[in-house]
């Protein structure tokens, strides 16, 4: 049940987005400095599909709800060693992070006189570490996070993978009606957008991902049978849009608007679009399959846990006077910590998880009993012995 074919372009999807997410801290470093016309075409105009943030990390959601979903579809899959591998799986790299950031706090000092007030910088990064705080943050527990706060995604992810039997069932007890529940999914995430209710903004669109699991090998068929080329430039025309639209809306509607809250709640569905691309669109398949764009997506998991204290430690460092400088270094820097963290930390803590979690497994699993007498075997068993 479910394909057994990976599809390399979803990597490529990650890598991108990943990159997208420290394209917009960078911006964040720089709004302090940027006058109101320029940070308007840079955040209300097109250009704003190259920096946006939670947007990408919707596409993760996305992305999670397929990728994570998809082995419990196929045979001989254990329950009873995915939890163990999943939650090491996320867990280990979080800690790591933290530890990362931790010491890059402690070598480099912050002063929060040396950054503009009201900034991401003083805000959104810690100039301090306490160990009830670490732990704190390390649990995943809590909303908000400074010593590392792009581990306000990770919560979520935590939480998906924990009712994965519950997301896994409701899909497939309404595997007929697929269609109706995407679209229910898709109102829900707009519903919770204007309701304020976090919950009900992501939960489904790790459902989207979920529903396309299911419907993965249809989506291949439908594919190879789309005779419109045209189509695929829409649709990612479309995503785009989606994703951008209260921004491009703001000078209209304003940010706190209720017509700003509708078209933000949109962006879930413009992020499941990208997916349905990247899976569908033979041409932007080829083109994530690259090999520096599959390169981007093996670290993707790795860039996206270092690159905000690395950031936010060069932001202190060079102050507002050098604002500037944070990204023609923090970009290749943080690509570099980012490899060399994927090949220390994230790499042997995936091999770590999954021994783990077939070793629970195993022990979990019922003695086979032992018999004293072998039935003779077969010429053909004897053959192939």
């Amino acid at each position: 049940m479910g394909t057994t074919r990976r599809i390399h372009a979803l990597d490529g999807i990650r890598g991108v987005a990943a990159l997208v997410v420290v394209f917009y801290h960078l911006t964040l470093v720089a709004q302090p400095f940027i006058d109101p016309v320029s940070w308007a075409w840079l955040t209300q105009s097109p250009l704003k599909i190259l920096t946006i943030g939670t947007e990408s990390v919707l596409v993760f959601f996305v992305l999670s709800g397929l990728v994570v979903a998809l082995p419990t579809l196929r045979d001989g899959f254990s329950w009873l060693a995915y939890y163990p591998h999943r939650l090491l799986r996320l867990y280990l790299p979080v800690i790591a992070s933290l530890v990362l950031a931790a010491v890059l706090i402690a070598v480099f000092p912050r002063d929060p006189a040396a950054v503009a007030e009201g900034s991401w910088l003083r805000d959104a990064q810690a100039s301090e570490v306490s160990l009830g705080r670490f732990l704190l943050e390390g649990s995943l527990y809590p909303a908000s996070y400074d010593i590392n706060n792009v581990l306000w995604s990770l919560r979520w992810e935590v939480i998906f993978s924990l009712a994965l039997p519950a997301f896994v069932g409701l899909a497939l007890a309404l595997r007929k009606h697929g269609v109706a529940l995407a679209a229910a999914c898709c109102g829900l995430t707009v519903l919770g957008r204007v309701l304020q209710i976090d919950a009900l903004v992501y939960l489904p669109v790790f459902m989207l991902g979920t529903v396309m699991a299911l419907n993965l090998e249809r989506i291949l068929e439908w594919s190879a049978r789309v005779q419109r080329p045209w189509l695929w430039p829409a649709l990612a025309a479309l995503a785009g849009l989606l994703m951008i639209a209260s921004q491009l809306a703001q000078p209209l509607f304003g940010a706190e608007s209720l017509g700003n809250e509708l078209l933000w709640g949109l962006a879930g569905i413009g992020a499941a679009i990208v997916i349905l691309l990247g899976i569908a669109w033979p041409r932007l398949r080829a083109k994530l399959e690259s090999r520096p764009i599959q390169w981007l997506g093996r670290i993707s998991f790795s860039l996206y846990l270092v690159h905000a204290p690395i950031l936010g430690t060069l932001g202190f460092l060079f102050g507002d006077g050098f604002w500037w400088a944070v990204g023609p270094v923090g970009v290749p820097l943080s690509l570099a910590v980012a490899a060399l963290f994927h090949r220390w930390v994230e790499s042997p803590t995936q091999r770590l998880s999954r021994f783990v979690g077939r070793g629970v497994a195993r022990a979990a699993a019922p003695a086979r009993p032992r018999t004293t007498e072998q039935p003779e075997r077969s010429s053909r068993e004897r053959q192939y012995t």
